[in-house]
């Protein structure tokens, strides 16, 4: 039995009230670990830690904050396989996409924050014998809530541009999946970060997390996780007008014309659909194929999806590990049981598979595939953030325009069409704050990233994330003959 404890003040420490909350490994059901259940009288210390470090830290050369980001980089690449085997163990997904993706991308986060925090360079304007010197400063002590589903991945695209700013940081991981979350707390320590830069506290999100968000001294909260916490919080933070950016839900259209690139659609709509099983926000969960290729389409995809192997996520040909937890299953199989209630038809998938071994015990389930539901269906409406896409077809390139806008989110969108002048035409009217033409999951990390209408709240990624950890503050300077 793991025991994770939260970091404060630049050390490992229990929970003040002594609660814990018990954490499963989703690929056979087990309790492996217990995290904090951390408290407001566990966040009165993590702010007094941060309040005390601000100064100093705040005050340190650029290059100097920026120094300590590229050492803990190297030190969890160096860890690579431990962080991997960790993340996999949490999240039950598999051991060769942690391994490949999450924490090489992690070590990324760090590495390109804390490079470009030292290309910044600072803005003035030139009036006459007037100066405008524009300069950013960080705010103090802000908060960051990041999810489950890519727990290291979207730890450290939060803390990395907050910390090389020169704030202080209390992060909450999901308490969910909160181990790798503790092993970069052992390797901060290690890399000797200064005591109380960053405090690290697990635990419920409505109870710590609610702290986190209504605390007077916390100026700016960053959260990626469900819509409808998003609106909690948002409401929350109003009261004391904190800085927010909200990164939320996603029911992302796929738009396939019958000009594409057939075989490089195929392959990059089996990630799209069902990487990570499907527990990425970004998951092209709605796809609409032009009606000429539609029933070629359909018959290759559903082949393809029956050749995806579920089971232990870290049987290195294992293509589908677990589900995160079994509420998550429960929600993922009570959409799929409304889909044929409302006449869908389920063409391959839609249970849950029976899986030998130790994983017996483990939380599965089938890559899904529904057709015939209405674009009103709650399955072409809401986020079921699971292994489960709906199949559409349309006639002419409005038709898929009026479907893929249908719906009250805005995160993404992928247009399959080897005609760039419709794609980037067609672009400009999806609503959503990301569109893909012939690719998915491409991301430089310079670039703004973050939703419209239900999928978010202001902009991440590269100058949009260090703007948002600082406030601009001018200095005007007149000079006299």
């Amino acid at each position: 039995m793991i025991k994770i404890k939260n970091y404060i003040n630049g050390k490992l420490s229990d929970p003040l009230d002594k609660k814990y909350i018990d954490v499963f490994n989703p690929s056979n059901g087990k309790i492996y670990a217990q995290c904090p259940n951390s408290s407001k009288i566990d966040l009165d210390a993590a702010i007094q830690s941060s309040e005390k470090s601000f100064s100093a830290w705040s005050g340190l050369d650029q290059s100097k904050r920026s120094e300590f980001l590229f050492k803990i980089a190297d030190m969890i690449e160096r860890n690579l396989d431990e962080f991997a085997k960790a993340e996999s163990v949490d999240n039950g997904k598999p051991y060769k996409l942690s391994k490949s993706l999450d924490i090489p991308r992690s070590v990324e986060n760090l590495r390109f924050f804390a490079s470009m925090a030292n290309s910044l360079e600072a803005e003035s304007y030139h009036k006459e014998n007037v100066i405008s010197h524009i300069i950013r400063e960080p705010l103090g002590s802000v908060g960051t809530i990041s999810p489950w589903n890519l727990p290291l991945y979207l730890f450290t695209w939060k803390i990395a541009p907050a910390l090389v700013t020169g704030n202080c940081v209390i992060a909450k991981p999901s308490e969910i999946t909160p181990y790798t979350a503790y092993l970069f707390s052992k390797i901060c320590i290690e890399a000797k970060l200064p005591e109380g830069v960053l405090n690290i506290l697990h635990g419920n999100g409505k109870t710590i997390g609610h702290e986190i968000v209504r605390h007077k001294k916390i100026k700016a909260i960053s959260f990626t996780g469900g819509t409808e916490t998003g609106k909690k919080i948002a409401r929350e933070a109003s009261a004391s007008l904190k800085k927010i950016n909200l990164e939320m839900g996603g029911k992302n259209p796929v738009i396939i014309f019958d000009d594409c690139n057939y075989e490089k659609m195929i392959d990059s709509l089996l990630k799209s659909s069902f990487l990570n099983q499907g527990q990425i926000c970004l998951a092209g969960s709605r796809i609409y194929v032009q009606k000429k290729i539609y029933e070629k389409f359909k018959k290759d995809f559903i082949s393809r999806v029956k050749n995806l192997k579920i089971g232990d996520p870290f049987n290195s040909e294992t293509d589908q590990g677990a589900i995160v937890s079994i509420e998550h299953l429960n929600k993922i199989l009570k959409y799929v049981n409304h889909a044929i209630k409302e006449g869908g038809q389920i063409v391959v998938g839609g249970d849950i598979p029976t899986i030998d071994g130790e994983c017996a015990s483990g939380w599965y389930f089938s890559p899904t595939v529904v057709e015939q539901l209405s674009q009103d269906s709650i399955l072409n409406q809401e986020e079921i953030f699971g292994p489960v896409v709906t199949l559409n077809q349309f006639d002419q390139e409005n038709d898929a325009i009026e479907m893929a806008n249908n719906t009250n989110y805005g995160l993404a969108s992928i247009i399959w069409t080897e005609d760039l002048d419709r794609a980037h035409k067609l672009a400009k009217v999806i609503e959503s704050g990301l569109v893909w033409v012939n690719c998915w999951l491409e991301r430089d990390l310079r670039t703004p990233f973050g939703g419209i209408k239900n999928s978010g709240f202001g902009k991440e990624g590269g100058k949009y994330s260090l703007d948002f950890f600082t406030e601009p503050k001018n200095i005007c300077t007149k000079y006299y003959d």
